[in-house]
């Protein structure tokens, strides 16, 4: 999805400043808020049809739903995202491993830890990834039944028809679509607000349900009842995550300027509106948001609503790729192949196989749940654990990175701990209606991620065996020469220090060395970026092998092209075209001596083998790559 850097506008004066200020404002609106915008949906329906057990609804159901969506809207998304997290940036950018990585940095013994809850926190977003286009397009296309019953039967169809299209054109890229995402929202939100404002006047005393008295009133006297209700208010916040996530591509003041100025505003008063509406009409339950609309125009919002849930799903795709490419760089998965689909913009990416991957599982999820009410019992889990998570990591950052006291970042963070937990336990309750579901994906994704991690560990130690110490290297080259062959060669090392498994191989079967050597090794640092100017360091103190490293942030996807262009730059010519790329390919078997159980090790085995190759990835001519081949028993 295109999308614009707010640092590519803020050092501008003036005019000019200002008329790209609202630009990302807008485009906020389209790409950051499209999720938390299509909630009114269905939040407030199966919240007040849980909370009403049945029976037609009433006051205290509908103002203690009203109150609950108010305060969480303003606690979780206002305080803790608008307010304190969108100040917690790791060099503008934001997201579960950007929040990670900047703990990591200043709390090196709780690395560990942090690493976990930040694989747990991408694994529960896929879950969210998957479930989002399910339950957005499904509550938008129910709105046709309506207009006429026999719509009924094809609700699914063309869900799976819009749902299919979607991500058919993932490949081509996004960036025209984009450029009407933010208008296009805003006409969603002003919609929002006008079908409010039309019903608010049918019980003017709706508004007073904003007092937190009567969420915490219907809270205390309805025990588990209230508890179910608090997780189906909990699918008004579903989206907040996103607010985090794209501060980097729109900058925290036209996301706080969005958030407080329209977007808010916008979803209460339609929520207001439902509340109005239901209380003047109880039948108005069966789809309080369709019916604050006159006949004339169901047709038309029923349009606007699937325009609007595809931009939510675009949005949650195109975040589904960027955190794929995250997990890729800080080694949590194997390399996927990176289609690149924008020139201009760095953060267009497309990837077949979480494409694809998501489509099965949301096709899956449309047949197997039927319904958006379905799917509303399923929806809030991974977004609550990510919550959940997201202030655990953000409590590090808080207490070591800006150095409050304990004291002062624990009265910050554990208030909203209590809450985000109190919404997570509410939303578990519902296990065996469909809550399940996302944990079923959050667990195999994370089951993933750990093998992966535990399994190129142990194959790192096993490889290294087989490397020898570059100095050592050098000096019995010196004391006896083999024979030099005109050319150049790069040698790709996990460690310039070490001399590689292609490089002793091709030493000890070729007895050959090139006139000119390098030894390349590509490291993700635990910052989004890396300045281009400090994209590459080049060690010359070694005559018969130069060490190269690059650098990258977990945001970008590496290329040997532009490493040698870096290097250009730096006084160091290095012609691709004579070049000889030396690279290790390992075969993989199991052995009775693993550190990891049999299945775990089948499973590391096949993630290595359907991972892409280096050629492809670091995007080296393919006739320039010379492959040596060694056999490693994990």
């Amino acid at each position: 999805m295109a999308r614009a850097k707010a640092t590519d506008f803020g050092g501008e004066p003036g005019e000019a400043h200002s008329t790209n200020f609202w630009t990302l404002v807008i485009g906020s609106i389209g790409v950051v808020y499209g999720d938390i915008g299509t909630s009114p949906l269905y939040a407030f329906r199966e919240a007040v049809r849980a909370a009403s057990s049945g029976s037609p609804a009433n006051t205290e159901a509908v103002f203690g739903v009203l109150s609950l969506i108010f305060w969480a809207l303003i606690l979780i998304v206002t305080l803790k995202y608008v307010i304190v997290l969108l100040r917690a940036d790791n060099k503008g950018e934001g997201g579960t491993f950007a929040l990670m990585a900047l703990g990591q940095s200043v709390a090196k013994r709780s690395s560990p830890l942090l690493l976990g809850l930040g694989i747990a926190g991408a694994s529960f977003f896929y879950g969210d990834a998957v479930i989002t286009p399910a339950i957005s397009v499904l509550s938008a296309v129910e709105g046709l039944t309506l207009v006429s019953p026999v719509f009924q039967s094809w609700v699914i169809p063309l869900a799976l028809i819009i749902i299919v299209g979607l991500f058919a054109v993932q490949s081509h890229g996004t960036a025209r679509m984009a450029q009407f995402f933010g208008p296009l929202t805003v006409v969603w939100f002003l919609a929002l607000a006008g079908g409010g404002l039309l019903h608010i006047f049918d019980n003017p005393g709706v508004v007073g349900a904003l007092n937190p008295w009567y969420g915490v009133r219907f809270l205390a006297t309805h025990g588990l009842l209230g508890l179910t209700v608090l997780g189906l208010v909990f699918l008004a916040v579903t989206g907040a995550e996103a607010l985090y996530a794209d501060l980097g591509h729109f900058g925290r003041k036209p996301l706080q300027a969005a958030w407080l100025g329209f977007v808010f505003p916008a979803l209460m008063l339609n929520y207001l509106g439902q509340g109005a509406l239901v209380l003047s009409n109880a039948d108005a339950l069966e789809n309080p948001f369709y019916r604050l609309y006159p006949e004339w125009a169901l047709v038309p919002m029923v349009v606007l609503a699937t325009a609007a849930t595809v931009v939510a799903s675009q949005a949650v795709i195109t975040g589904a790729f960027s955190l794929a490419r995250q997990a890729i760089q800080l080694g949590l998965l194997p390399r996927f192949f990176i289609r690149h689909t924008s020139e201009s913009m760095a953060g267009q990416i497309y990837l077949p196989r979480v494409n694809w991957l998501l489509l099965a599982g949301v096709v899956i999820t449309v047949i197997s749940f039927k319904s958006s009410s379905s799917l509303a019992t399923a929806y809030g889990v991974s977004v609550t654990a990510t919550l959940v998570i997201n202030s655990l990591m953000a409590f590090f950052v808080v207490w070591r990175y800006w150095r409050w006291p304990l004291w002062k970042a624990a009265a910050l963070m554990v208030p909203l701990l209590l809450i985000e937990q109190t919404f997570f336990a509410a939303n578990i309750m519902k296990l065996v209606e469909g809550a399940w579901f996302p944990l079923l994906i959050a667990a195999v994704v994370s089951l993933v991620m750990v093998t992966w991690v535990k399994g190129y560990r142990i194959l790192t130690k096993l490889t290294r065996r087989n490397e020898a110490d570059l100095d050592w290297l050098v000096r019995k080259l010196e004391a006896k020469p083999p024979v030099r062959v005109p050319g150049t060669a790069i040698f790709l090392s996990a460690d310039v220090n070490a001399a590689p498994t292609a490089l002793m191989h091709n030493l000890k079967h070729n007895r050959v060395l090139h006139e000119r050597n390098f030894l390349l090794s590509i490291r993700t640092e635990e910052t989004p970026r890396v300045p281009r100017h400090e994209r590459v360091t080049i060690d010359r103190s070694n005559e018969t092998f130069i060490r190269i490293v690059a650098s990258y942030g977990f945001m970008e996807t590496p290329s040997i092209p532009k490493i040698l262009d870096s290097c250009r730059r730096k006084d160091l010519n290095i012609d691709i075209g004579a070049t000889s790329f030396f690279l290790s390919r390992r075969s993989l078997r199991t052995t009775t001596r693993s550190e990891m159980p049999r299945w775990q090790e089948r499973l590391f085995i096949w993630l290595a083998r359907t991972a892409e190759d280096a050629t492809t990835y670091f995007q080296i001519p393919t006739d320039r790559v010379v492959e040596v081949g060694t056999q490693v028993a994990i």
